[in-house]
């Protein structure tokens, strides 16, 4: 099965599309451009969930370095492709973030996760077409949206972006191609996983 992904380089389009959904290649966050170091798809067995983009200030191939590189802005923005309940979402993305991330950073997102669980299963579902930005603005922290709207106070501390983050990008990530798809390293064909 061919995986859409996107390796992006200057000489291509000003927008990734994804199954339908379009993520610009740069994005305006905090007052700084960022460049979408990659986007994919989520998979669940054959079934697509949602699309994912990541943007920096730079180009980084490297779960490490995008962690620390917390003195710019980042933004993850998920597209949803099936409708999917705001609980379950919630309890997955909390259990992700506990199984990918050190034990000291996921002690110290613990009332990020816990606002952020809260965020979602007050919206009992998402649907088709329902996204979310969550993203990292330095000297605030970060910010949730959903269909463009913010949803949550700041999440101050620095550790809460890190271990979700590490939902994708960690060593049990959600899906070992969306993985190599955030990263910007190319993959052709296949699907891999921790589901």
């Amino acid at each position: 099965m061919a995986v859409s992904l996107a390796c992006l380089s200057s000489a291509q389009a000003d927008t990734v599309d994804l199954a339908g959904v379009k993520y610009e290649t740069v994005e305006q966050v905090g007052g700084s451009k960022l460049q979408l170091n990659g986007a994919g798809i989520r998979y669940k067995a054959i079934f697509k969930v949602y699309t994912a983009g990541l943007y920096l200030p730079a180009k980084m191939n490297s779960a490490e370095q995008i962690y620390g590189a917390t003195n710019g802005p980042r933004r993850v923005h998920i597209v949803m492709l099936r409708e999917i309940d705001g609980n379950e979402l919630g309890k997955l993305f909390t259990q992700g973030m506990e199984k990918n991330s050190p034990r000291d950073i996921f002690a110290k997102s613990i009332n990020g996760t816990i606002k952020m669980a809260d965020l979602f299963s007050k919206r009992k579902k998402l649907g088709a077409g329902d996204a979310f930005t969550v993203d990292w603005l330095p000297g605030t922290g970060t910010l949730i949206s959903v269909n463009g709207k913010v949803e949550s106070e700041p999440i101050k501390e620095p550790e809460f972006y890190t271990a979700l983050l590490s939902l994708w990008l960690g060593p049990s990530p959600a899906d070992n191609l969306l993985k190599d798809a955030l990263l910007g390293k190319a993959r052709s064909s296949g699907r891999g996983g921790n589901d």
